[in-house]
């Protein structure tokens, strides 16, 4: 009887370019142009630049290039640097079922294994194609998901990235299951890098297992073995993390459709559960013009995890940006203080700014059982913000900005690329880079498409 790890292999192997329709191929486009907006925008935070010091220090082949800085070091290395670049700010795509993920995570392992091995940019597409397909259908197999039970989505990132790269690497059936048999066996990520005071780890530990997945794919190639029951097996991930699961959602329909089409994007630069409350508390300052002194209270509606993730008492006196993005007090406070959240918002002024600190104990969260039974398929929100002249004004909303109900233009997309790389590009590299990545599958190689994101 075929293992999961089989069935997932042989759909891996066996998809060609030509089995894209040009709406697929479209969408990679618009998550690739997204993510290298996103990693430039990172360039210049200090968990980047502390893991680029280390493998600049640590040098090694040539094989990939890491986005902006240049440099080109092993494929291994280039694939953690850049997958934290994409990840830091969190500001890169979002898919939210009984998981959480961020599948462009795992776009820098087809970026660089495509460079180090000389492939097309058809197949560079063909692997960021796989990899949505299985990260997204990661987070619909466990029931409830593993983040539910204490862990982090980065425990299923593990198995999806060595399918990345040992597509592009050519690895045959046998190589590749043993590639995700090598990769799952040890990277289970406990929940605590999200759960209270977050630290640099909260963005780093899905890039970690994007970059071993890279390595596990290039042990295979060598003839290492890894578990090929490593979903169903005695002590595997099934039977370590207990009951339920549904391999229907994994497995069925393979090929059918494809789930790149249902990730969302993101507007801010913010943890996923705060999206739709940040949407439903701009639209209330802003076609009321409230200002942050005649707020008395603020009442946000939403799920029970998003009250425990979001609402815990380290999220009420952030003191970093990783836990001033993932605390819903914070985000709101500084929406409302500037009408806006980008990405300096969470900077060191911005976290002692008064006039936020002014407003963040005035808003609580009140979890809701009907709000629960409606997540994910919808992300409600109800915010409440009562005045001191004892005005009550409600916004109720069903999903963010970005969600493929309401999805990003692509001059949506152009904006935060733009406002993200403005440091580090001008005007012109902008929209050369934005033409290249729209007319990819075009491009001679991904040398030369590496070369152009260098600063």
């Amino acid at each position: 009887m075929d293992t999961i790890s089989r069935k997932i292999t042989r759909f891996a192997l066996n998809l060609k370019y030509e089995d894209l329709p040009e709406e697929v191929v479209y969408q990679v486009k618009r998550y690739l142009f997204d993510s290298i907006g996103c990693a430039f925008g990172a360039m210049n935070t200090k968990d980047v630049n502390a893991i680029y010091k280390i493998y600049r220090e640590m040098g090694g082949k040539p094989e990939a290039t890491v986005i902006g800085f240049g440099d080109k070091f092993p494929a291994v290395n280039t694939t953690l640097i850049n997958s934290l670049m994409i990840r830091a700010l969190d500001f890169n795509d979002i898919y939210w079922k009984e998981d959480p993920s961020h599948p462009s995570d795992l776009i820098p392992a087809a970026l660089s294994v495509a460079e180090r091995q000389g492939k097309s940019t058809e197949d560079v597409i063909v692997a960021i194609v796989l990899a949505y397909e299985f990260e997204q259908r990661m987070c619909e197999f466990a029931v409830p998901g593993v983040r539910e039970r204490k862990w982090h989505h980065a425990t299923i990132t593990q198995f999806v990235s060595p399918i990345v790269a040992g597509k592009l690497l050519d690895l045959n059936e046998d190589q590749m299951v043993n590639a995700i048999g090598i990769n799952g066996c040890h990277n289970h990520t406990i929940g605590c890098p999200t759960a209270g005071k977050l630290t640099m780890m909260k963005n780093t530990v899905d890039p970690m297992s994007v970059q071993t997945g890279v390595f596990a794919a290039l042990m295979a190639k060598d003839g290492y073995t890894g578990t090929e029951a490593i979903f169903e097996g005695k002590e595997g991930l099934m039977d370590v993390f207990g009951p339920d699961w549904d391999e229907q959602k994994l497995l069925k329909g393979l090929g059918d459709s494809f789930k790149i089409l249902e990730c969302s994007m993101k507007a801010f630069p913010t943890e996923a559960l705060t999206h739709t409350h940040l949407t439903a508390t701009l639209k209330l300052v802003k076609e009321n013009d409230i200002k942050p002194e005649e707020i008395k209270e603020v009442v946000v509606t939403t799920i029970a995890r998003a009250c425990d993730i979001l609402f815990d008492p380290h999220k009420y006196k952030p003191d970093s940006r990783e836990t001033a993005d993932h605390s819903l007090p914070y985000c709101l406070a500084a929406a409302i203080v500037d009408r806006q959240i980008t990405t300096n918002s969470f900077s060191e002024e911005k976290l002692k700014d008064p006039k936020i600190r002014a407003v963040i104990n005035k808003i609580r969260g009140d979890a809701s059982v009907e709000f629960e039974k409606m997540f994910p398929a919808k992300q409600p929100s109800k915010v409440i913000i009562r005045t001191n002249k004892g005005e009550e004004f409600s916004q109720y909303l069903e999903y963010p900005k970005g969600d493929p109900r309401e999805p990003m233009t692509d001059e949506d997309i152009a904006e935060k690329f733009n406002a993200l790389s403005s440091k580090v590009l001008n005007s012109e590299r902008q929209k050369e880079i934005r033409y290249a990545i729209f007319n990819f599958e075009k491009l001679n190689t991904m040398e030369s498409f590496m070369e152009m994101l260098t600063i």
